[in-house]
């Protein structure tokens, strides 16, 4: 690849599909690991457009974005969202032998389908809630009866982060039940519902870069999926972030290093869908020990904004070597500082919301040390940012202790303004008060 090439070391031509808070953050990294390339966006948005050339294409757009990849002749593409992954992006790249980092779309089920991930980790013995799967939701309403709540439904397909309900009632996993295969509210995704225990316990989510047969291990974040102070109101895409995460000890990450991700990568490697890309575990860290409430094929969000600001070293470095089968030259190293990423949303969120609002104060809370703003729900309008989705800004943090870096990041929230504006207000709140 051309990055190995010291004449030409910070001159890559690349691609970042997405434009979410997530896609500007790996574009922001991207940038400082290769200052002399070139940088495009799908479709990006209004902060990523100071970095990058915005592309009129969504992520979803696969065919599109590879005709891109062909004509302008891109070194490395990375994707962001799941959507496209799913959704065979890889596949059509590697069939016209354009570089991408990312898994195909065999190894992408275990997001695509929840009902894939669970009896890969029941046939491999991967420690994880007991379930049973439905396509029919009387069926599904009788086994409710049987074994009460709490219990947790959730829809097979992509939801955008949503199909997940932790009912504390049978009348809400009957709700559920309804929302999902009834009501059809994520559609196809809702055909069938893995119907699972509770676990209880921290959860942490640990990301890793997959060469589809060695590991090289992030950071852990802690993401707050719930839309208001206290884990209360309804889930949403992730409403904050910090790292790194206490209870989760280096000893904790090389136990599920052992009994978790290895597996899972030999899981895949024996059913000939090797799995190159990041592979992200979403873990409760339980009594019994550390069990899988999710995978992802892809970087979290909010939890990357908070992860890469402590990276020291070429993400860049990393993901190419990832994609080439050589993860184990790589070394990364961390920053001791503590990080914390605040998403900020528009009221309504993550119902109904209006767009459209003129965001003021991005300027004045760039230039403070210590801080970055990373762009979701944004775009350009007649030369003002305006919001343009439900999750708009992440505003990322840093500080020698989780005190030092909520009261700066709290302090710069209180700079940016725009109409209906509304975020938690605990973010990284428990872990301050146990340093």
């Amino acid at each position: 690849m051309i990055i190995n090439d010291e004449e030409v070391r910070g001159a890559v031509k690349l691609l970042i599909v997405g434009g979410g808070g997530r896609e500007h953050a790996l574009l922001w990294k991207l940038a400082q690991d290769n200052p002399k390339g070139e940088h495009f966006s799908a479709p990006g948005n209004a902060g990523m457009s100071k970095l990058s050339q915005c592309l009129p294409l969504k992520a979803e757009d696969v065919l599109d974005i590879a005709e891109f990849a062909s004509k302008e002749k891109i070194d490395f593409t990375i994707v962001g969202p799941e959507a496209p992954l799913v959704g065979g992006i890889v596949d059509e790249f590697k069939k016209r032998r354009l570089k991408i980092f990312g898994p195909d779309s065999q190894a992408a089920l275990l997001e695509g389908s929840k009902v894939f991930a669970k009896f890969l980790m029941r046939d491999f013995g991967i420690p994880t809630a007991s379930f049973e799967v439905f396509d029919d939701p009387r069926k599904a309403r009788a086994y409710i009866d049987k074994v009460g709540a709490p219990i947790v439904v959730k829809a097979d397909g992509l939801c955008a982060g949503k199909g997940s309900y932790v009912c504390k009632t049978k009348e809400e996993a009957y709700q559920a039940i309804e929302e999902i295969m009834e009501q059809r509210m994520f559609g196809s995704a809702g055909d069938k519902v893995v119907i699972e225990e509770m676990l209880s316990g921290e959860e942490a989510s640990f990301m890793l870069l997959s060469d589809g047969d060695y590991l090289l291990p992030l950071q852990p974040a802690q993401d707050y999926k719930r839309a208001y102070d206290n884990d209360e109101g309804p889930n949403t895409g992730g409403m904050g972030s910090y790292s790194p995460v206490p209870v989760f000890p280096p000893s904790l990450q090389e136990e599920v290093l052992e009994r978790i991700a290895y597996p899972t990568i030999r899981a895949m490697q024996e059913r000939g869908t090797p799995f190159v890309g990041v592979l992200y575990l979403g873990l409760m860290l339980t009594t019994e020990g550390p069990k899988v409430l999710e995978y992802n094929v892809r970087f979290g969000d909010p939890e990357t904004q908070s992860v890469l600001p402590r990276m020291e070293g070429s993400l860049l470095d990393a993901l190419i070597a990832a994609e080439e089968g050589r993860l184990r030259e790589i070394e990364i190293r961390w920053r001791e500082e503590k990080c914390l990423c605040v998403v900020i949303a528009s009221g309504g969120y993550p119902g109904k919301y209006e767009i459209g609002k003129e965001i003021s104060g991005l300027d004045e809370v760039e230039k403070l040390e210590n801080i970055i703003v990373f762009h979701a729900g944004t775009k350009n309008v007649d030369g003002k940012v305006v919001t343009a989705g439900g999750r708009v800004l992440g505003v990322v943090g840093l500080g020698r202790t989780f005190r030092e870096a909520r009261k700066r990041t709290y302090e710069a929230i209180q700079m940016i303004k725009f109409d209906n504006i509304f975020y938690r207000r605990d973010i990284a709140q428990r872990v301050e008060e146990k340093e």
